[in-house]
């Protein structure tokens, strides 16, 4: 019996020594597969800032704030305090209720990233404001 169980260790413990221990996973960061523009780039950082002014120009009306969509960018145009004007046409939900009917509107947001220096003459934080919101 003991020769039985000594054989049957020696064949348990062989081929644990030639075990390969598991092939890490690749583990890949989130946004590898995507394609992500300039332009998505752009939208995440003044969606905020337009989603409020939609809910504000259309009276908080939910269909306003969740359903509008930005088209395109139009201009961009780099100011000389550091900052950026983005205008772009979005497309707002009619407010009659109309399914398939939409108001192009145009917004204007001036992007002014945080900048403390003496070579380029700036000192303000992260800011993002409407400067103008036209109906069309």
């Amino acid at each position: 019996m003991i020769v039985l169980f000594t054989i049957l260790l020696i064949f348990a413990t062989d081929t644990l020594v030639y075990a390969k221990p598991p092939e890490p996973k690749e583990i890949k960061p989130y946004a590898e597969d995507w394609y992500v523009t300039p332009e998505d780039i752009i939208r995440d950082i003044i969606f905020p800032a337009i989603d409020k002014r939609v809910i504000k120009e259309y009276g908080g009306k939910e269909a306003s704030g969740f359903g509008w969509q930005q088209q395109r960018i139009v201009n961009i145009v780099y100011n000389n305090n550091h900052s950026y004007d983005i205008s772009l046409r979005i497309h707002v939900p009619d407010s009659n209720n109309k399914p398939f009917e939409y108001s192009e509107d145009l917004v204007k947001v001036r992007v002014s990233p945080s900048c403390d220096s003496p070579k380029i003459g700036c000192s303000h934080g992260f800011k993002i404001e409407v400067l103008d919101y036209q109906h069309k």
